[in-house]
């Protein structure tokens, strides 16, 4: 009997579960009805609409041209009229002359004949029948302002819905990576003069191959495009690939998307490694601030957690809360060997051992001091950027003097140029040069020559300022091009130029 009753309480759950599928599906299929309604009126609408604005257009084209042909009939009818108002002139002048003439003829034996002869000839060499012209000045053919809409009608026979547009294809050869820009190229694979615009969707992503349907960056929408190619400007490329879509569409309807494509983005993306900071600077990602305070506070924090734990607390900023980034040694600087006393510097948290990059930085122009360029994950927590030999960088000094120099090996070069407040940097690791940069204008301002026996990081000093850093840049292809000269150029060895 239990069992009879259980199985019948299965049978219930399904049925109800059923039950509900199905009431879902009719109030579906009713909103589909409501939707079909309201669809077809609305495309009807939209239709009469379409040929009332076409019946406006020919009204409007047709009183167009029928003032053409009442301009012209006017102007005919205007000219005829002056030219047969002269000829009637005329030829009355020339009837009065010729009964002149019998008259004269009729009394040949008057003494008077001779004066009035020699009167009719000289009225006859001056009379408007003799200089006037006896040909139209106009035509009335009145046919060359007849039309002929049998194209036209032919055209206008063969209108029919608008049909959903096909899949645009990107041409992958003629789409662009460079500069920190996407230029997408895409056509049509037969000509559609129906066509209003295109939309491009796009999301970054970290895998090779066709875009996953689950993904982690959601697409970014691009409308209203009226030409077949666009380009992503002043991209931040802080994933290794992008993926790419593209559909066209006319007034009524959007077609398919085109076939996926997944762009390789290179580009050199790094963070502050906050395990590595001064105590005095507060960093976050990509942004370090000067602190006064920070150091004294940090070592209360430190003294009061260990007395309630009776062991040492491990700083703020350890390396366990950053994200290590994919070539950040295991061996991370952080809690003892974070940099200490005047040495106020902060390191990058990915190791450069091998090829090009690029980063810019952007700094306080009211900070006392600041410093820029590469270093050894074992530089000293002590020293600071340049006066070493595991360290190369450009320094501003604003405090009492300013200044601004290259520093590597404890030497120095002041630099006679104007000093941006905005840096690029560039390391080619392999052909050991590290070169800086004005980063809107890219004026070379200064270049080390050296060869890397290391993995260099980034690496960054403030005193009483702050900066920002702008990574997952390419390397800008003015820079490749000046750095291509400087390479044939350049002879071996160590040098500040």
């Amino acid at each position: 009997m239990e069992d009879q009753k259980e199985d019948l309480r299965k049978i219930r759950t399904t049925l109800a579960m059923k039950n509900e599928e199905i009431q879902n599906f009719v109030y579906v299929l009713k909103q589909m009805l409501q939707n079909v309604e309201g669809n077809s009126k609305k495309v009807q609408e939209d239709l009469e609409g379409e040929f009332q604005m076409l019946y406006s257009l020919l009204d409007e084209l047709k009183e167009g041209m029928l003032m053409k042909i009442k301009q012209d009939r006017a102007s005919r009818i205007y000219e005829l009229q002056n030219q047969l108002s002269t000829c009637t002139k005329a030829l009355e002048s020339s009837e009065e002359l010729l009964e002149m003439a019998n008259q004269t003829l009729e009394g040949a034996e008057n003494d008077t004949f001779s004066k009035a002869a020699k009167q009719i000839k000289d009225s006859v060499t001056m009379a408007p029948a003799f200089r006037i012209s006896l040909k139209a000045k106009v035509t009335d053919n009145m046919s060359h302002l007849m039309v002929d809409f049998t194209q036209e009608r032919r055209m206008i026979q063969a209108l029919k819905f608008l049909p959903v547009p096909s899949q645009p294809e990107i041409d992958m050869t003629e789409s662009l990576v460079a500069d920190n820009c996407v230029t997408l190229v895409w056509k049509m694979p037969e000509e559609d003069s129906k066509i209003d615009h295109y939309v491009l969707e796009y999301r970054k992503t970290n895998f090779e191959g066709l875009p996953r349907v689950k993904e982690e960056h959601p697409w970014m929408v691009i409308e209203g495009i009226k030409q077949t190619e666009y380009t992503l400007s002043g991209q931040r490329f802080d994933t290794k690939f992008m993926n790419f879509r593209v559909k066209a569409c006319n007034k009524a309807v959007a077609g398919e998307f085109s076939e996926p494509i997944t762009l390789e983005t290179p580009a050199f993306m790094f963070r502050l490694d906050a395990g590595s900071c001064h105590q005095n600077l507060k960093v976050e990602d990509l942004s370090a601030e000067w602190d006064a305070l920070g150091g004294k506070v940090q070592d209360i924090k430190a003294r009061e957690k260990e007395g309630k734990t009776g062991r040492t607390a491990s700083p703020v900023n350890s390396p366990a809360r950053c994200t290590p980034s994919p070539k950040r040694t295991p061996a991370g600087r952080g809690g003892r060997d974070r940099f200490t006393a005047e040495s106020y510097t902060v390191l990058g948290d990915t190791l450069i051992d091998g090829g090009d990059y690029y980063w810019e930085v952007r700094y306080d122009p009211d900070s006392k001091a600041f410093g820029v360029g590469v270093a050894y994950r074992t530089l000293g927590k002590f020293d600071q950027l340049g006066k070493t030999s595991a360290s190369w960088c450009l320094h501003l000094n604003n405090w009492l003097q300013v200044s601004f120099t290259a520093k590597h090996g404890n030497k120095s070069k002041v630099l006679d140029v104007v000093v941006p407040d905005r840096l690029g940097v560039y390391c080619n690791y392999d052909e050991g040069y590290l070169s800086f940069y004005n980063a809107r204008t890219k004026q070379l301002l200064h270049t080390f020559r050296t060869r890397f026996t290391q993995p260099v990081v980034p690496a960054f000093m403030v005193w009483c300022g702050s900066f920002h850093v702008y990574s997952g840049l390419q390397v800008p292809s003015a820079v490749k091009c000046l750095q291509k000269r400087l390479s044939t150029a350049s002879s071996s060895g160590t040098s500040l130029t």
